[in-house]
């Protein structure tokens, strides 16, 4: 949900405000055409042609061209408005012994046209009744002041106050969609984090790594790490024990990398680094740097007694290419099972599995 949804619904509100309101004035211009003209108010004249035409040829316009954007309601409502000022200009001397009523009725019209189609635009209802309620007002030389007044003021109070009232609901809309939309990006970003470590977990790792492998290039190691006889740390000391060393390995391994480097929790003691944009050297001196920052957490550990009196991490590395993710994360995770059978804290990387194994083939034949 964003509010880039919620403008388009407006423009689209707008769109079919500006559609009616041309509409309107279609009709109400032909309507002069097609009259008989026994009442010589209506019979044909310049503007209500100019009126027909523009509003006919916009309307259109606006039907060929749906997916286009109009910003042209306030220019057309004052266009309209001066065209039917100088409409009640031109009938009014024709009308004025026939009919005393032509001024009012012809400001009702007009406000009829606009209190339909421009009632959630407060400018556009403005501009288009200003002009012929000036006229009217001149025109009548103070015989229907109070009448002309009231048809005037009634509409335009009930438009403002529905204005302001569609105003504060778009506000308090809008408030409402940018709060449901922070609450959202929360609950995805909670959603990727895992909670005991606030590292990324599984699916976070999934999310930047489409971002990575989209917007940066380079070469970047997969660093899969393991800590070492962490079951026989639960056993005995306790799960909740257990908890406090997750978390405070997970610390020491963001602090050791780059902030643009993205620290996963892999598994239950299984963590997963993504190094971005770096070579061999760069990688394997992070890794050891991982490694002897939780070496230098000194968590007790009497039950690692055959590595170290502490706890301690094992970690394999295996560069990615043509973002094989997977490819490279089965490597690292190949030489992570050897550097748990060379001894444990211990630091192993995929290519130096290849070089040996290529070292013995050559010593074989």
């Amino acid at each position: 949900m964003k509010l880039q949804s919620y403008d388009e619904l407006l423009h689209s509100k707008h769109r079919l405000s500006l559609m009616l309101f041309l509409f309107l004035n279609t009709a109400t211009s032909l309507f002069s055409f097609c009259s008989n003209g026994k009442n010589p108010a209506f019979t044909f004249t310049t503007p209500t042609l100019i009126i027909a035409v523009l509003s006919t040829v916009l309307l259109l316009w606006m039907l060929l061209r749906p997916q286009h954007k109009f910003p042209l309601l306030n220019i057309v409502a004052v266009i309209t408005g001066l065209l039917w000022t100088w409409q009640i200009v031109l009938k009014y001397e024709l009308v004025f012994y026939f009919d005393s009523s032509f001024l009012v009725i012809s400001l009702i019209s007009v406000f009829f046209i606009s209190a339909i189609a421009l009632g959630d635009h407060l400018l556009a209802f403005c501009l288009h009744t200003a002009p012929p309620s000036v006229a009217v007002i001149v025109l009548d030389h103070g015989q229907n002041t109070l009448l002309i007044l009231f048809t005037i003021s009634l509409p335009l109070i009930g438009s403002t106050l529905h204005h302001l009232m569609l105003r504060r609901r778009d506000m308090f809309t809008r408030r409402l969609m940018r709060q449901l939309y922070e609450e959202k990006e929360t609950y995805s970003d909670l959603s990727m984090l895992d909670p005991l470590t606030g590292l990324y977990n599984r699916r976070g790792l999934k999310n930047r790594l489409e971002n990575i492998l989209d917007n940066h290039a380079g070469s970047h190691f997969v660093l899969l790490l393991d800590i070492d006889h962490f079951k026989a740390y639960n056993d005995n000391y306790g799960h909740a024990m257990g908890d406090q060393a997750l978390a405070r390995v997970s610390v020491a391994i963001r602090d050791a990398v780059r902030s643009r480097d993205i620290v996963t929790r892999y598994g239950g003691e299984e963590f997963l680094v993504l190094l971005t944009n770096v070579n061999e050297s760069i990688a394997r001196k992070l890794a050891e740097r991982i490694r002897q920052y939780v070496l230098d957490l000194e968590i007790p550990h009497r039950f690692n007694d055959r590595v170290a009196t502490h706890v301690t991490i094992s970690a394999g590395f295996a560069p990615m290419f043509e973002e094989d993710f997977d490819g490279a994360l089965a490597n690292a995770d190949r030489a992570l099972y050897l550097a748990k059978n060379r001894g444990r804290n211990n630091i192993l990387s995929y290519e130096d599995i290849a070089k040996s194994s290529m070292s013995q083939s050559v010593d074989a034949v």
